[in-house]
């Protein structure tokens, strides 16, 4: 078997490490990796990987870069952005893939990274969840409501193909550092002046705070992510949806020790009522939509992605998390 793997967002958190996987599996021969900024596959030392500049938004694009391919793995999708450009992107240029994909003669198979966020924030979702849960999203939240929507146009646009349908929950690690990056201080911090953020850190036990509902969440390794991606890619396994999140749980207290921050306890009904109010913004930011993420535990079970599909991540939840800390430290 070799084969010719196309796939979109090479470039992103999870993208790296996808490609770096498919070029160190001998049954892939050829990566064509389209993004819409330039990378140079040398400079990573990608032997079987081709650039193509490219936008999932532009259609024709989408169908020159499927035409050749036996897989297609879609990772192109905006995560932090305006409700208007992630509902552009997200939506019509995931179609775009999905439908080239399907149109296009040669792709036998379509590996699609969707997300936990998918099931929705719902406070009626059993714990943990199983893939059999249907993934019903949260209006609320842009994201998650798009992620749903996705996967609906999955069913809607595919056919004849074996579709795989990843469900990682947050992904970490030294290539993802979202999750850090976008922490209110950190966002504040190009506009504090150097000499008061040199007095700040100099004054003793001074600390950010993480208010603390008391609920736990899950970490993934980008790299166990892209195991996952890869196996999807190469396998005998059948198609269908996975659930991907390492061993292990983060509380609120094990990620702001991890940060050096300190973790204050809130009551639950605290952060329904930001929600309410969030909601109720006239012009919210698309990043206070968040807040929902905290409302309601989104916890997975895995056991099928271990079964079935034979992925075993090798970094713990908290593993992740320390190498995510440790990069952007560094």
């Amino acid at each position: 078997m070799a084969l010719t793997v196309a796939v979109t967002g090479p470039t992103g958190e999870i993208g790296t490490s996808v490609v770096q996987a498919l070029e160190q599996d001998d049954r892939v021969d050829r990566v064509v990796g389209m993004a819409r900024r330039p990378f140079d596959p040398d400079s990573r030392g990608w032997r079987k990987t081709e650039y193509r500049q490219g936008d999932i938004l532009d259609r024709p694009a989408v169908e020159r870069l499927v035409a050749d391919a036996d897989v297609v793995v879609h990772l192109a999708y905006v995560i932090l952005g305006s409700r208007e450009l992630s509902e552009r992107v997200n939506l019509a240029g995931t179609r775009n893939v999905f439908e080239a994909t399907t149109a296009a003669e040669r792709p036998g198979r379509l590996v699609y990274t969707s997300s936990v966020a998918a099931y929705g924030y719902h406070g009626d979702n059993p714990v943990p969840l199983t893939e059999d849960v249907p993934p019903r999203g949260s209006s609320e939240h842009y994201y998650s409501a798009q992620k749903a929507a996705c996967e609906a146009l999955l069913a809607e646009t595919t056919s004849g193909l074996d579709v795989f349908v990843l469900r990682p929950c947050i992904v970490a690690g030294p290539e993802a550092t979202v999750l850090l990056r976008n922490l209110p201080w950190e966002q504040a911090a190009p506009y504090v002046p150097a000499f008061l953020r040199r007095v700040l850190g100099a004054v003793p036990g001074l600390r950010p705070v993480l208010p603390d509902p008391g609920l736990h969440f899950q970490l993934v390794h980008h790299d166990d992510v892209a195991t996952a991606v890869t196996m999807a890619v190469t396998s005998d396994a059948p198609p269908g949806a996975y659930n991907l999140a390492a061993d292990g749980e983060i509380t609120m207290s094990d990620f702001a020790e991890a940060i050096g921050a300190y973790a204050v306890p809130v009551p639950s009904g605290v952060v329904d009522l930001t929600a309410v109010l969030v909601d109720r913004m006239p012009y919210r930011p698309a990043k206070a939509e968040w807040i929902h993420v905290a409302r309601h535990p989104v916890l997975m079970d895995t056991s099928k992605a271990r079964t079935t599909l034979g992925w075993t991540p090798q970094h713990s939840a908290h593993e992740t998390l320390n190498a995510m800390v440790k990069a952007t430290r560094s």
